[in-house]
């Protein structure tokens, strides 16, 4: 495995609809590097935003789509997604505030 620091883990949050439902429960979702446990995503998450606590971390992994461009037949990337619950008692993210 790779040597991945705490700031290479979490790539992006997801911003759908159905994560912003989840924020009103203290659910975000973020995009993470593939090869990132559950340890370290939540390892991430409070070391990157100060006060908050992770009480859970759920991830899948997405398969590329198949892409096809004549005929060339291809796949795009896979990706990692992982849901991070926080504690009652945590601070709510920043970069989610103003959606």
């Amino acid at each position: 495995m790779a040597n991945v620091q705490y700031y290479d883990v979490i790539l992006k949050p997801v911003i759908t609809e159905k994560s912003m439902n989840l924020m009103s429960e203290k659910r975000y979702t973020f995009l993470v590097h593939p090869e990132a446990n559950k340890t370290m995503i939540k390892q991430a998450v409070e070391k990157m935003f100060e006060g908050t606590k992770v009480k859970k971390v759920n991830t899948m992994n997405i398969p590329g789509k198949k892409k096809r461009r004549g005929m060339s037949v291809g796949r795009t990337a896979k990706t990692k997604k992982a849901i991070v619950q926080l504690t009652e008692d945590s601070k709510d993210i920043e970069i989610f505030a103003g959606l």
